[in-house]
């Protein structure tokens, strides 16, 4: 047995973490000393020949001093990320005497990753990480033996603390569309309905004590006084005021389903994390996130909240979170790259509490007067048709962002497979045309949303 099978048998042991012999000291031991011994006995040299070199190696195992406490350490893994790459560290203490060492870098799910062997002159190994889906999710563990000369004491095998990172949900680079004012000062980027100092005319009216003299539009007054007996009748223009508009993202998390009816009735499962040979001293590990189907209905619905919030934020709104399956795990509203990051981190959070709810809430203290409310949902039941309609009936601006993933397959191991989606389609069909006539404006994911919010806009002050 060579010194690697012997320490891919030491690795396997399930010792503890301390110095202790192999069974490889033990035979070699044995052995020598029986073949010196029957070989002076029998006055065969052979015997000593064969038996010399195998009782040498193990005395100068035994007399070679092996100390100290290896440690392994992980440098450089951030708690947050984005999808792609991202490196780190392993640094390697392992004590006096050491000879080498075996490493593997396990990932998430059932994959516990290869050994390498690693000699015991390393001190840094760089790991090259890699996360392709957003979520929560282990990267790094690095179980580690170390051993001695010959392999024939080593130390461990220690199974090392799990290294995880949180990989928030991408922002892609959408237009945020029209939005209702709130008028809660004088500043911002929309139209609101008290007048102030923007650029955009609200009114003409007749000067009163107080306006300032800068407003008045003389052309208007030279004709309104034209033929009045007591001079000019002055008038003046009243313009709106510009001030940030609130945005509630409303996210239903009771459903996750996919493309494939077939698997609506499946549990989400992991996807083993891979662990490749890059160069010496250097891999690179791969996995995904476990928190939602993907390409499901969570994870489009996290993405678009996600990149409506940046979009928001950037034009210098308050944006809040409000998950409508548990009612505590939602965000106020804010502004800011502080509160997109918040955003972000709250819908991992929010995706990782996802399950069946029996009905969808959302409190009127979530929801500011006169916020636009986003509800980003599939549309799988009658609850979440009534919540979105109830909020329009508050006064809110309510837009209904489908997240259905587009288009739907039947399941073909069932005789009715086609029949149950027709059902499922025209039910939600029927639910998004009665949302469109309580004006509610509703628009599937990745179509422009500027329009339908003007229109829905229009409607709403004509009705009124």
């Amino acid at each position: 047995m060579n010194r690697a099978q012997r320490l891919r048998a030491a690795f396997t042991s399930g010792r503890g973490a301390h110095w202790h012999p192999t069974d490889a000291l033990v035979r070699g031991l044995a052995l020598g000393v029986g073949m010196v011994v029957l070989g002076g006995l029998l006055h065969e040299v052979e015997l000593v020949l064969f038996g010399a070199p195998l009782l040498i190696s193990t005395l100068l195992a035994l007399v070679t001093p092996v100390v100290g406490t290896p440690e392994v350490r992980v440098r450089g893994l951030p708690r947050t990320g984005e999808i792609g790459a991202a490196k780190s560290v392993v640094e390697v203490d392992p004590g006096l005497g050491a000879e080498v060492m075996a490493i593997r870098l396990p990932g998430i799910g059932e994959g516990i990753g290869p050994v390498h062997l690693v000699a015991a002159t390393a001190r840094e190994i760089e790991v090259v990480l890699r996360r392709d889906a957003w979520g929560e999710g282990v990267d790094l563990r690095p179980d580690h033996l170390v051993a001695g000369p010959d392999a024939l004491f080593v130390h461990g095998p220690v199974t090392a603390p799990e290294r995880g990172r949180v990989i928030l949900p991408p922002v892609e680079a959408l237009p945020a569309g029209l939005l209702p004012a709130r008028a809660v000062g004088l500043v911002g980027a929309h139209r609101a309905r008290r007048p102030g100092d923007s650029v955009e005319l609200r009114d003409i009216r007749a000067f009163q004590p107080g306006d300032r003299l800068r407003r008045i539009d003389w052309r208007v007054s030279l004709r309104a006084g034209a033929g009045a007996a007591e001079g000019t009748n002055l008038h003046v223009r009243e313009h709106h005021a510009e001030a940030d508009a609130d945005v509630v993202l409303a996210l239903d998390t009771r459903h996750d389903v996919g493309a494939e009816l077939g698997d609506w009735s499946s549990p989400v499962r992991a996807t083993p994390g891979l662990v490749s040979g890059r160069s010496l001293g250097e891999w690179s590990l791969t996995s995904r996130g476990t928190t939602a189907r993907p390409g499901g209905s969570l994870d489009l619905a996290v993405r678009a909240a996600a990149s409506l919030a940046a979009g928001y934020l950037r034009q210098g709104d308050r944006v809040g979170l409000v998950d409508l399956g548990r009612p505590q795990l939602g965000a106020r509203p804010g502004a800011g790259r502080r509160q997109l990051l918040r955003l972000r981190n709250q819908l991992v959070v929010c995706a990782r509490s996802a399950g069946w709810a029996q009905r969808p809430v959302l409190r009127p203290e979530q929801v500011p007067h006169g916020a636009l409310v986003v509800v980003l949902s599939p549309f799988l039941d009658a609850e979440v048709v009534e919540l979105a309609v109830h909020a329009a009936r508050r006064g809110n601006l309510v837009l209904a962002v489908d997240v259905l993933p587009s288009p739907l397959v039947a399941d073909r191991e069932t005789p009715w497979g086609e029949s149950a989606l027709k059902v499922i389609r025209l039910e939600h069909d029927v639910r998004l045309e009665a949302m469109r006539q309580h004006g509610v404006a509703v628009v599937p994911w990745g179509a422009p949303i500027a329009g339908v919010l003007r229109a829905a806009r229009t409607s709403r002050r004509v009705s009124r």
